[in-house]
């Protein structure tokens, strides 16, 4: 079955093609990430999420937020954390205004390995969209997502 299968609705086809090209972009992103600095898309996507953060109100995210941000469970997203904390990539520390909260922050080797994923991150997503562009089940979805 396609995407383009007659017996779905039409929202159901446009969700299966949609998916497929989220598949496809991660498996270009994970093959591409893996070979080049070891990381994993969610490693990426958490610590380019992590840097983002900022000093002052709102600044820090909690972990429930984080989870929300990589589409992980809570549980998940702790299992990364720390998978990321013992390789050095991540620190962890108690919120200073409720000690019952925990805050991640990107170590400066987290950082450096981050700032070095990112253009091949970017390269292998244009690849893949490059790609996906010729498929004509799939280009409709690139033209809309390359859409200012």
């Amino acid at each position: 079955m396609t995407a383009t299968d007659p017996s779905l609705t039409r929202i159901a086809q446009r969700w299966c093609t949609l998916s497929l090209l989220h598949g496809r972009i991660e498996v270009h992103l994970e093959r591409a990430l893996q070979a080049a600095h070891g990381l994993s898309v969610r490693e990426y996507s958490l610590l380019d999420v992590l840097s983002r953060q900022h000093d002052g109100p709102g600044g820090h995210l909690q972990m429930r937020q984080v989870a929300d941000a990589v589409v992980l469970s809570q549980s998940a997203t702790t299992r990364l954390v720390t998978r990321l904390e013992d390789r050095g990539l991540l620190s962890r520390y108690l919120c200073p205004t409720d000690r019952r909260g925990i805050y991640t922050d990107v170590s400066e080797s987290g950082a450096a390995l981050l700032a070095e994923a990112r253009p091949t991150q970017a390269a292998a997503l244009r690849e893949a969209l490059d790609e996906a562009a010729g498929d004509p089940e799939l280009a409709p979805l690139v033209a809309a997502l390359e859409t200012d």
